[in-house]
């Protein structure tokens, strides 16, 4: 079992992969690839000047990766339920079993039906902190937006879905914020460099 199941490897996905696993929770994402940042090109993104959608996508998979996320390419979500101790997510191969579910799935909206998440028009309505109506269920990006799609955006949205995953795992509000004396001691003196 898993801390936290991710439907989707696009910027919500993986951000909220990254703020989980790099403050001590188990994150696994399911990542089929499919994200529409293959046929971006960011020049709008901040902090980034110009960057193709798949080299930054690189970028944040390896940043994933080093804090230890479980990051499996290539595998489809193929139904989503709740459990008693959370969520299933079913695949082809397997099933993931987690206390907390992010679906990162863009514009897709399915397993969000399939689950029960109540919907506010097309959209899946969720709070502030991107958590549905189904209780440890969050939904980001595309999903909870009419037309109103940004790479940033979504980012920010899987931000949100992780701290609050976060604070209620630590019973407190939670905020992820670094100083140079972190990267020191994660990076070490290259972090500076």
């Amino acid at each position: 079992m898993t801390d936290v199941a991710i439907v989707g490897g696009g910027p919500a996905g993986l951000t909220a992969a990254l703020f989980a696993a790099k403050n001590g929770l188990d994150a696994t994402v399911l990542d089929t690839d499919g994200t529409w940042m293959h046929k971006a090109h960011l020049f709008n993104y901040p902090g980034i000047g110009s960057q193709d959608g798949s080299v930054f996508l690189e970028t944040l998979r390896d940043q994933v990766d080093a804090f230890g996320a479980d990051r499996q390419q290539g595998v489809e979500a193929t139904a989503v339920t709740e459990t008693d101790d959370g969520f299933r997510v079913d695949t082809d191969d397997e099933a993931v079993e987690a206390s907390y579910l992010v679906l990162a799935t863009g514009a897709k909206r399915t397993l969000a039906e399939e689950l029960g998440c109540a919907f506010d028009g097309d959209v899946v309505d969720v709070d502030v902190t991107m958590e549905t109506s189904v209780e440890g269920a969050y939904a980001t990006g595309a999903m909870v937006r009419a037309e109103e799609w940004q790479a940033v955006i979504s980012a920010g949205d899987g931000a949100a879905a992780a701290l609050n995953v976060l604070s209620k795992e630590k019973g407190e509000h939670y905020h992820d914020f670094d100083v140079p004396a972190d990267a020191d001691e994660v990076f070490g003196a290259m972090a500076d460099e």
